[in-house]
Formats: C-alpha cells, sequence, structure tokens
C-alpha cells in the first residue's frame, strides 16, 4: 500500500532560512524512510555545476492535511558523501545535545507570528491603523481577533500529527498570535517547532493569508514577534541554586552577544527596551521581569526550582541554533558548579 510522504527541510537562504518540501510516494509502508535529494542549486545551497543534496530523514510525524496514512517528515540536508550541509544546523545540536543528555535538559519555546493579507497586517485597515495596542492581548470579539479560524485551524493540524503544542494566545498586535512547543528535549522541540512552522504556513494557505516570522512587522509603537525560550535542567527542576547559575551564565563574558547575534536577524530592531524587552547589547535577569533578558518565572522562585525564560530570541531564531547556545552555555556552567 502506498502514502505520500512530504520531505520537509529548511534551505540556504540568509539571513533566515526558509522551509521547503516536495512529496515523495511511498510503496512499502513497512519500510523506512530513505533517503532522498533535490536540487540544492535552487535553495542557495548548492551551485549549477555541483547541485545535488541530500535529505535524510529524522522525524515523521502524521499528515493532518493529507490524512490517512501520508506522513510529514522532517529532514536533515547532507552532501552527497553524506557530512553535514554548512547549512544544516541540527547536526551541531546533535552533538552538544549527546554531550549533556545526563542532565536532561529541556525546553518549551513560544513561537510569535504575525498574518498578512496582501501588504499589511491582519485586522489593520487600508492606508491607516488600527486602535492603539493594548486590548488586542488574550482578546476576544471581532473588533480586536484578527485570524482565528486559521489559528484554530493549526492547532488541531498540530495535535492531529502528534506534535507537543502546549498552547495558543492571541498577542500584542492585532493579526499577531502564538503557540507554544514543549516541554521537549532540544532535538525534540526543534524538530517539532519546524514542522508546526510548516504547519502554520500551509493551513494559512487555505485561508488566503500568509504568516510571517518578521520580529518587527510593523515599524513604531507597536510589539514584536519573538520566540521566548523555556529552558530547563534536572538541577534547575530541583533547586534555586541552578537557576541562578543558568542566569549567571548567560551573562558572563561574552556570552550575550555571541547569544544575541545568532537569535534572529532584525535583533535590535525588536530588543530597544520598550514594548516588553531589553536592550540587545545589554544583558539582565530578574524574577517576573519582561523588560528584562531572562525573566524566572515567579512560581519558580516561590517553589525554589523550575526553568528559566530566554526573552531575547526572535520569532525568525533557528531552533536548532538557539537551543545549542543555551544547552551549552548553560550546562557548561552547571557542569562546572557540580550541579548535575
Amino acid at each position: 500500500m502506498s502514502y505520500r510522504a512530504e520531505y520537509i527541510w529548511t534551505d540556504g537562504t540568509s539571513p533566515t532560512a526558509k522551509l521547503r518540501s516536495k512529496t515523495k510516494i511511498i510503496n512499502d509502508s513497512a519500510a523506512e524512510l530513505p533517503i532522498w535529494g533535490f536540487d540544492g542549486s535552487s535553495t542557495n545551497q548548492a551551485e549549477g555545476h555541483a547541485s545535488d543534496r541530500v535529505l535524510k530523514p529524522v522525524f515523521s510525524c502524521p499528515d493532518p492535511i493529507r490524512g490517512g496514512d501520508n506522513v510529514l517528515v522532517m529532514c536533515e540536508v547532507l552532501n552527497t558523501d553524506m557530512t553535514p550541509h554548512e547549512s544544516n544546523t541540527r547536526a551541531a545540536l546533535a552533538e552538544v545535545a549527546e554531550k549533556f543528555a545526563a542532565q536532561e535538559p529541556i525546553f518549551g519555546i513560544e513561537q510569535e507570528y504575525t498574518f498578512f493579507e496582501g501588504d499589511r497586517p491582519l485586522g489593520f485597515p487600508v492606508g491607516g491603523f488600527p486602535a492603539a495596542q493594548g486590548g488586542y492581548y488574550c482578546g476576544v470579539g471581532a473588533d480586536e481577533i484578527f485570524g482565528r479560524d486559521v489559528v484554530e485551524a493549526h492547532l488541531e493540524n498540530c495535535l492531529m500529527a502528534g506534535l507537543g503544542i502546549s498552547g495558543i494566545n492571541a498577542e500584542v498586535m492585532p493579526g499577531q498570535w502564538e503557540f507554544q512547543v514543549g516541554p521537549l528535549s532540544p532535538l525534540e522541540v526543534s524538530d517539532q517547532l519546524w514542522i508546526a512552522r510548516w504547519l502554520l504556513y500551509r493551513t494559512a494557505e487555505e485561508f488566503g493569508v500568509s504568516a510571517t516570522l518578521d520580529p518587527k512587522p510593523v515599524k513604531g509603537d507597536w510589539n514584536g514577534a519573538g520566540a521566548h525560550t523555556n529552558f530547563s535542567t534536572k538541577a534547575m527542576r530541583e533547586g534555586y541554586d541552578a537557576i541562578i547559575t543558568a542566569c549567571e551564565s548567560l551573562g558572563e563574558g561574552s556570552k550575550p552577544l555571541d547569544h544575541v547575534k545568532n537569535y534572529g536577524a532584525g535583533i535590535d530592531d525588536r530588543l530597544t527596551g520598550l514594548h516588553e524587552t531589553a536592550p540587545w547589547n545589554e544583558y539582565s535577569y530578574g524574577v517576573s521581569d519582561r523588560g528584562a533578558s531572562v525573566r524566572i518565572p515567579w512560581q519558580v522562585e516561590k517553589d525554589g526550582k523550575g526553568y528559566i525564560e530566554d526573552r531575547r530570541p526572535n520569532a525568525n531564531v533557528d531552533p536548532y541554533v538557539v537551543t545549542r547556545l543555551i544547552v551549552d552555555t548553560c550546562c557548561t556552567a552547571l557542569e562546572k558548579a557540580g550541579q548535575v
């Protein structure tokens, strides 16, 4: 019995990779998903004289769009000698995740995004602006909420795919929404976030709108779009000293800029110190402080254990990169402190 497998991968577009996909017919339902190939010269991943690139399946789930036995397949890109392509950021994460697996790092990523209808955000009047932001966050009613039908359809598709979706909500700007993936391990949360992004774009197609991860889709006094990244290890889930060690490690030496420069293109447009952000070139952490670089939730301080939220990553961040950086920085510090 044959079925359709939608092979999905990230391309080599700079500074922000795009998602690509194509369909393979699998004729043997008992066989493992095979490697496949594509024309890398059309995805900024090769030159025409040596254009073949390899797709290696790393995660698959039911395809909620096509239904039946069909599947979605997240792939990493390899060269023809089976080494990771230079655009393959998953391979580096896999090494770091394995190195620190004993610390049991887990993530929850809050993916913000904005719907557009043509050249304007959904809910923005033609040639003008809506009422100032404030009533749209977690709002209800046709005068404040735009795109809920798309959001609900996307949520249903993610659930049918078996992804680790943990919630949705309307955000601060009209037409701006968020979904959360996790808590999951570094590779799981990253693979599943990419699939959830693909499903967002694919679902929005059916409604004639587009979704963007632009970190500052509207200039001026409007919130940007981020991917707040929640993180913990076994030690952090058991004691508060490890929470502080993790927060301090993210602010040591060159770490703040090492992270921020890899937290998504356009970071300085969003991290201005306004609109619930800390300045991109300053590092801070605090309890219940949404104006800090890293927030310690109030219940974490109260319970004396839990997780931290890195509020700096942009909506367009590569989850393979952000999770690798946080695991490497925090787990290294926790290991040195004997908090493992």
